[in-house]
């Protein structure tokens, strides 16, 4: 068990090298100078060049002005600590991820996002993280529009041996999730696990199919969906704020799963998330297999942010 602690943790942290590598060790060369007028200037360009959005920026270089003006020659430990405690402090004012238990059953998680953000991959990550808790799941691939969709999402189903509800391309994505939620009540289900279409933000009428599906899982299953999860591409950096807002207009999310940390220098853009929206991250993605999904620690993330 302390062996499997130990591999995540690692994995964590190499989730996170491109950001620490371009973000926290520009932040401790820094600091590693005398703090002043000029050296907040830097600080900010290093903040608008990690894309963490002029809004968090402000926020965060008058929190460090003000800690300049009253502590005035601190140390580079020191400077190090403020703006660490500023980050999390910036975290720990958002709302809580909603519980993984619920009243009812099955209990119904809807899982959205744009195409390539890894939205199918991580909902399969998500079904195994249930089934290692014994919790039986059912998959429902209300990904009609995708060629191929419902196909990926029934291969991961075979490897997981879980059942998957699905249809034909083009098919009502409603009417899908409505045999699923049938199929998860006759079935004594835990936990269902509903594939959307992958779409931009941009393009209302998918959008607008996700309020459909919404009231489709009420109507079946009163107070359901229980949570609405967004997968979040970490390379889009500040453009994600703008995917989140759109997103959570149509269908209120819940909670975040951050993917393709690894491949990112911009795994900093949660910070600006929760400022802006107070909507959680749950999980991030730390590789490719299906065990890679680690529980969102704040403490941890602001640590491998700035920790070299």
């Amino acid at each position: 068990m302390l062996k499997s602690w130990f591999q995540k943790f690692s994995k964590i942290k190499d989730a996170f090298k491109k950001t620490r590598s371009a973000f926290g060790q520009k932040i401790h060369q820094l600091f590693s100078k005398p703090l002043d007028d000029n050296l907040l200037d830097e600080l900010e360009q290093i903040l608008y060049e990690a894309d963490l959005g002029s809004a968090f920026i402000e926020k965060c270089t008058g929190h460090m002005r003000r800690y300049n003006q009253s502590n005035p020659g601190a140390s580079s430990k020191e400077c190090i600590h403020t703006i660490k405690s500023f980050c999390l402090s910036i975290l720990e004012n958002s709302e809580e991820v909603p519980s993984s238990t619920t009243e009812s059953k099955p209990k119904v998680i809807l899982v959205v996002g744009i195409n390539g953000s890894g939205k199918t991959t991580t909902l399969a990550k998500l079904a195994k993280k249930y089934l290692s808790e014994g919790k039986s799941v059912l998959l429902v691939a209300g990904d009609t529009f995708r060629a191929g969709a419902c196909k990926q999402l029934s291969i991961w189903a075979e490897r997981l041996k879980v059942d998957c509800i699905s249809s034909t391309q083009g098919s009502d994505p409603a009417s899908v999730v409505f045999d699923g939620l049938s199929a998860a009540l006759s079935r004594n289900i835990d936990i269902v696990l509903v594939d959307t279409a992958g779409r931009l933000e941009s393009k209302t009428d998918l959008m607008l199919e996700l309020e459909k599906i919404r009231k489709i899982c009420a109507k079946k299953i009163p107070g359901s969906p229980h949570e609405t999860i967004l997968i979040l591409d970490a390379t889009l950096g500040q453009n994600a704020i703008a995917q989140v807002t759109t997103f959570h207009q149509f269908t209120p999310i819940t909670s975040l799963i951050l993917t393709k940390l690894d491949g990112s220098a911009k795994g900093g853009v949660i910070l600006p998330i929760f400022d802006s929206l107070k909507i959680p991250t749950s999980f991030i993605g730390i590789g490719e297999a299906v065990d890679d999904l680690a529980p969102f620690d704040k403490k941890a993330y602001v640590d491998a942010l700035f920790d070299i």
